[in-house]
């Protein structure tokens, strides 16, 4: 039981990765109105470069797929931590009304992170 709730999870989480890249290759979710004039203004700071979006884009869906598999899901946490990073510093200074979704997403993360700590471990020996 908890092996389908651990992949029901992982799913969903893999799912948003990867919508939130297509989202940002092809745009077809709305901006909100109601974002803060000092996001707005780091997002288009972001914007002027012009590799670093498709980067951050391609980094959430490849992350995003490798996390939904069991086999891959060590390889798509370690992917997808530093973009949850940049989520949570985002939301930590700009927006906080989307943080205990950045913080229950991170929980998320990290638990795959630990779960998968022995699958690490070769890349910090000596």
């Amino acid at each position: 039981m908890k092996q389908k709730i651990w992949f029901v999870i992982r799913l969903l989480f893999g799912l948003m990765f990867i919508n939130s890249g297509l989202n940002k290759l092809f745009n077809y979710l709305p901006v909100p109105d109601d974002l803060p004039a000092d996001l707005v203004r780091v997002s288009a700071a972001m914007a002027e470069i012009a590799w670093l979006m498709p980067l951050v884009a391609v980094v959430e869906i490849a992350g995003g797929l490798l996390f939904i598999f069991k086999r891959t899901e060590a390889l798509g946490a370690i992917i997808i931590f530093p973009v949850m990073t940049g989520i949570l510093f985002t939301h930590l200074f700009y927006m906080k009304a989307g943080l205990p979704m950045v913080i229950l997403l991170l929980a998320i993360n990290l638990f795959s992170i630990i779960c998968n700590r022995r699958k690490y471990l070769h890349m910090v020996q000596s």
